[in-house]
């Protein structure tokens, strides 16, 4: 109220909302055994602390969350065509995609990956390969062209076996090779170290380790204490 007796009106203050990342629909593809439905969801670059996969009967949901990396926020929700066993469902991030392998409660083909879909059985294809009597096996799909399951599994299999390993599964995977292409000392000096040293030293020189006991050598910054009861 002013001096005069008006009364005065404050302005409108309009409160800032915060800004709410839309999350998009990530590409997938899918492709099934006889006993699994494997959705492949084509994001890169993503961490296992920013995936979040949710299995049940007859539903598959993934959110992903960005990372410096990968600045994109993806949700992925799928209503299953037919049921799957939750507890046999297992999850592998690569880094050009997700894998979700789905177990199958039947040993049925899918027609579809979604909706209320009958099972059918596959089509046999006449080939003209050195083997005529092999039939392959090629299932319906949504796309315009027909795809070889059979190819497409195999392809999946080795691409896993050339997967390079990173950080600490790609230390572990070089011990093993030095392990095994090693000969009987190096694999004696390789056990010896490691054990005696509470797995604190991995040494290849059976010629230095034999010679006595291992001490422990904790990590810098680190004490070793040994336990007492």
């Amino acid at each position: 109220m002013t001096s005069n007796g008006d009364v005065t009106q404050s302005p409108d203050v309009t409160t800032a909302q915060p800004t709410v990342m839309k999350a998009e629909v990530p590409r997938y593809d899918w492709y099934q055994t006889d006993s699994q439905v494997v959705v492949s969801i084509l994001v890169k670059k993503t961490k296992k602390e920013n995936v979040n996969v949710e299995y049940s009967e007859n539903h598959l949901d993934v959110a992903i969350e960005p990372t410096s990396e990968q600045p994109k926020q993806y949700h992925l929700s799928l209503n299953l065509s037919h049921s799957v066993v939750a507890h046999k469902c297992e999850t592998k991030l690569y880094a050009t995609k997700i894998e979700c392998k789905m177990a199958k409660s039947e040993l049925i083909r899918w027609a579809g990956i979604e909706g209320d879909i009958d099972t059918i059985k596959p089509a046999v294809i006449a080939t003209t390969s050195s083997t005529p009597d092999v039939p392959v096996n090629k299932y319906p799909s949504s796309a315009h062209y027909t795809r070889d399951w059979d190819k497409l599994v195999c392809d999946i299999k080795e691409e896993e076996k050339n997967e390079k390993p990173e950080g600490e599964a790609a230390l572990n995977q070089l011990f093993q090779q030095i392990y095994k292409d090693g000969n009987d000392e190096t694999r004696k000096a390789m056990n010896k170290s490691f054990m005696e040293s509470g797995g604190t030293v991995l040494s290849t020189n059976w010629n230095e380790i034999q010679q006595g006991q291992v001490d422990v050598k904790p990590p810098d910054g680190m004490e070793f204490k040994k336990y007492e009861q």
